[in-house]
């Protein structure tokens, strides 16, 4: 009895023992493997976040390079050619172009004559082409009006200074002599007058011979008229008045 008991007890001290050491191996092969996995997840975090730092790093950086050649590249292309190719021609012909037109005017507006008046204001006449003219009345650098011819003689009268400028471009002046119209009245150089009114502002004038006949015909339209007719001046007024001076 005491021998089987002596085997059963080591028995029993050997199988707890080998359990303990199952447990020990299991304990150790657990404590083994838990780092293996540790370590293969690490391995796998730390390389894909490297490479895709890396990887992002190239692309942004090849971007950026051909972006500012693109943009500097085309910006000063074609900033280049248009500008000496415009400045050239905008400056040689639009310059004189601009100015010739200009210059002729003033030249042919100077003064053909400056003639004293009655009054002793001056007459600046100029051409104005075909044959016409434009007389400026001035007196101690104060311009008091115009005179201006349209293929026929023109009149006015200033404050009963009255003025003809004639086709050839000289200026006649008398003061006073005048007639209020209408009515009939006998005139410088044996001319009658017969004026009548046709509205406001508005008066004609027929020129009559000795023989009664019309000679011509005198139109003040909102506008004061004039006449050389056998070296006699006529004026007559929009507001009826006529008046003639040899």
């Amino acid at each position: 009895m005491s021998t089987l008991t002596n085997r059963r007890s080591s028995a029993v001290r050997t199988l707890a023992g080998s359990a303990l050491a199952a447990a020990l191996l299991v304990s150790t092969a657990t404590a083994c493997s838990s780092p293996s996995p540790a370590n293969q997840t690490a391995a796998p975090a730390a390389t894909p976040t490297t490479p895709s730092a890396q990887g992002t790093t190239p692309p942004a950086a090849a971007p950026s390079a051909p972006t500012t050649p693109d943009a500097t590249a085309p910006a000063s292309t074609p900033a280049a050619p248009p500008a000496p190719g415009t400045a050239p021609p905008a400056a040689t012909p639009t310059a004189r172009h601009t100015t010739t037109p200009p210059a002729a005017p003033p030249k042919g507006t100077s003064p053909v004559r400056t003639q004293k008046l009655v009054d002793g204001s001056t007459a600046e006449i100029r051409a104005t082409g075909n044959q016409n003219y434009v007389a400026k009345i001035v007196n101690n650098g104060t311009e008091y009006g115009t005179l201006e011819t349209h293929d026929s003689d023109a009149g006015v009268d200033f404050n009963d200074m009255f003025i003809v400028l004639s086709m050839d471009g000289t200026a006649h002046s008398w003061m006073g002599g005048g007639h209020q119209g209408p009515g009939t009245f006998k005139l410088a150089g044996g001319w009658t007058a017969k004026v009548t009114k046709i509205g406001e502002l508005h008066y004609r004038a027929q020129i009559l011979g000795n023989d009664g006949a019309v000679n011509g015909t005198l139109e003040a339209n909102q506008q004061d008229a004039g006449a050389v007719a056998n070296g006699v001046y006529m004026v007559l007024s929009t507001g009826g008045e006529i008046s003639a001076n040899m």
